[in-house]
């Protein structure tokens, strides 16, 4: 099928090179987007608009976040979340200055080493059981303050939901911001999936963060339903320096912004993100409850957000592959991880379901 561009030239459709039915459980970052954020952004797409920030969608967009997050709550919308992370970190640290982290955070696993090379800064690792830090935790690394020959400890980074799938409660954040604080320290959170989270524990999304004493919150948007688009939330203004600038040197200024801003818009002004969580959330639980019911099949942690672990043989896993695209978390238990997201539907998890038990009674 053809069209024709303003100046009478015909152009050939795109090509679709996937097929729209299948679904894998890798990442809810393989979903597509929520059609009410492809309406939103032909919506913004008519006519001109100034560029780097200064649209009239990025300035309605501040009113929309501080509806959840406060009067005094900033937003700045980036690319991505490896870029809001790094962003937000260089903002709350100088040069000398350093972050405690879990071990198993995405700031140290899985962004390249981005936060040492893009913001040179110093992470200090803590081991967890569940991807949760505590203040016993913190202090395992929150020491040395003062002395020249050690990375001056500044911020505390946590992840909700966690990179292993578990939940902070609020009274855990607020245990961990009050520890920070009594140190001298600041808050960082890493939103990738605050959504899916205040879905879990059926809260605001100032329940953790705000109420709770957070600093900072990378605000995770493409996981959620976008296109693409992240934003740092800065919640405490005299926890950060410099952001305006920082986001430019950082490679993360949108010249085009208002395709960010009107997404977060859509997404944040009403219950979309809840919408989007709430299901993701529960395909996760519809997930677990079936593969918990297969002979050979372990759930070892606990389900609840949207990611699902379990440990599987070997060859089960290599053969399931092949159907569904999944990540292996931990090659010498044979823990995979699967990911369900705003668009996975029961059918989809079924299907999936189903599969997991061919393949496990194939080799029984």
């Amino acid at each position: 099928m053809a069209g024709r561009l303003a100046e009478g030239k015909e152009v050939t459709d795109a090509i679709r090179r996937h097929d729209p039915l299948v679904k894998g459980f890798a990442s809810d970052n393989y979903a597509g987007v929520h059609p009410e954020i492809l309406q939103a952004i032909a919506l913004a797409n008519e006519g001109h608009q100034t560029s780097y920030g200064d649209d009239v969608y990025t300035g309605a967009l501040q009113e929309v976040f501080r509806g959840h997050f406060g009067p005094t709550a900033e937003a700045w919308p980036m690319f991505n979340g490896t870029g809001a992370n790094v962003v937000a970190l260089r903002a709350m640290t100088a040069p000398w200055e350093a972050v405690v982290c879990a071990e198993s955070a995405h700031i140290h696993t899985d962004e390249g080493g981005a936060p040492e090379r893009s913001a040179g800064l110093k992470l200090l690792t803590v081991p967890t059981p569940d991807g949760k830090l505590t203040p016993a935790l913190i202090d395992r690394q929150a020491w040395g303050f003062g002395d020249e020959h050690r990375a001056q400890p500044k911020v505390v980074s946590i992840t909700q939901t966690t990179e292993l799938g578990t939940l902070y409660t609020p009274a855990e954040i607020k245990a961990v911001c009050d520890h920070a604080h009594q140190l001298g320290m600041l808050v960082h959170l890493d939103g990738a999936r605050a959504t899916n989270a205040a879905a879990a524990l059926d809260v605001p999304l100032r329940a953790f963060t705000t109420d709770v004493g957070v600093d900072v919150l990378s605000f995770g948007g493409t996981k959620a339903g976008l296109m693409f688009g992240e934003a740092v939330v800065v919640l405490n203004p005299d926890a950060v320096r410099g952001l305006r600038y920082l986001r430019k040197t950082s490679m993360q200024l949108a010249s085009k912004m208002r395709f960010v801003s009107v997404q977060f818009e859509a997404l944040l002004a009403g219950d979309l993100w809840l919408r989007n969580a709430r299901n993701a959330n529960a395909m996760a639980q519809r997930l677990a409850a079936a593969v918990r019911e297969i002979p050979g099949v372990e759930v070892p942690r606990p389900v609840q957000a949207n990611a699902v672990f379990a440990i599987l043989p070997p060859d089960v896993t290599e053969r399931l592959q092949k159907r569904f695209r999944f990540y292996t978390w931990n090659e010498a238990t044979g823990e995979v991880r699967w990911m369900t997201a705003f668009d996975t539907t029961e059918a989809d998890v079924d299907a999936f379901a189903s599969a997991v038990a061919e393949e496990i009674n194939s080799c029984a």
